[in-house]
């Protein structure tokens, strides 16, 4: 059976027709209207519609970024849309010919879920993967099964407090870990090392080619894999925050592998190294019981869409 999957971003609305095996047949694309939540409506019904007026659908799956009921019909809260209590399934499937199975998913979950089926974590039955964008997302599989909560807002991951009284949180809380391991983060605390340490943040400077204001996590990134010395001590920072969470959400659900995607992925072994560290380090009752292994996401850009439309197929 053939699904769609929409992924639903603040800039673009990306959709795809999947096949049973996680394979995208036909894909398209738009921008998102953001300014009123009616303009990104009329974006997605679009995308389905391009994609239902050449193929035989079944069901389709939407992938939001933000709180999603746990019935996946409405989105309560989303930061970068202007959607609050949004019946977005009712909305869509009113646009569109009767019939159709249509489901509102979490996008990290949509991601997360792509990857168990068919990415780098579809030989276990335990994982959390973290999304290491210009926040943290994340989607936990325990036994098979994603995590979705009572209210359908588990492994809001990112929101997990780490510090205590530490670095002020979007989300009105301060220390959540993805304050410390996030895009955000990353540029964060390079701005401030550049800015503070002009000499030895020669190179973060000449990539960035504006000054300390202009530093991004993508510099960074780029200067660690050149052997830069402060960009390598800024992305292995960040990888010590990842393995340092990672040992405390263990002590919860005992997962069997921790999938790093997102922008920051791109590090590999430079951020997933000192995460390895981390976690081995800080992890509870130490060399009695096996260890989680962190892999990088294998589904790219495209996991939203695979994972929406196989959660709608289901």
């Amino acid at each position: 059976m053939h699904a769609i999957g929409v992924d639903i971003g603040g800039t673009k609305i990306a959709a795809g027709v999947v096949d049973e095996d996680g394979v995208i047949l036909a894909k398209t694309r738009l921008e998102t209207d953001s300014s009123h939540g009616d303009g990104v409506d009329a974006g997605v019904v679009e995308a389905c519609r391009r994609l239902i007026a050449d193929w035989p659908v079944e069901a389709i799956g939407l992938a939001a970024p933000g709180f999603v009921s746990a019935d996946r019909a409405t989105v309560g809260f989303t930061p970068n849309l202007p959607w609050r209590d949004h019946p977005l399934r009712d909305v869509v499937a009113a646009a569109l010919p009767p019939g159709l199975r249509i489901v509102v998913e979490n996008d990290a979950n949509a991601a997360g879920w792509a990857e168990f089926q068919f990415g780098v974590a579809r030989d276990v039955q335990d994982m959390v993967t973290l999304t290491l964008g210009t926040g943290l997302g994340g989607a936990v599989v325990s036994g098979g099964a994603l995590v979705r909560g009572a209210w359908g807002v588990a492994a809001e991951i990112g929101h997990m407090r780490v510090v205590p009284g530490g670095h002020p949180c979007g989300c009105g809380q301060s220390g959540c870990w993805e304050q410390y391991v996030s895009g955000s983060a990353l540029e964060r605390d390079a701005r401030e090392a550049a800015q503070s340490q002009p000499t030895r943040a020669r190179r973060l400077l000449e990539i960035a080619g504006h000054g300390w204001q202009s530093v991004r996590g993508k510099h960074v990134t780029k200067a660690a894999r050149e052997g830069d010395e402060l960009a390598l001590e800024l992305i292995a920072t960040l990888g010590h925050w990842v393995g340092l969470g990672a040992a405390t959400v263990s002590a919860l659900l005992d997962p069997a592998l921790y999938v790093v995607g997102g922008g920051l992925s791109a590090a590999g072994d430079l951020v997933l190294d000192p995460a390895r560290a981390a976690f081995s380090e800080n992890l509870s009752a130490r060399g009695y019981h096996p260890e989680a292994a962190f892999a990088v996401a294998a589904m790219g850009n495209d996991a939203g869409i695979v994972g929406a439309a196989d959660l709608a197929r289901r």
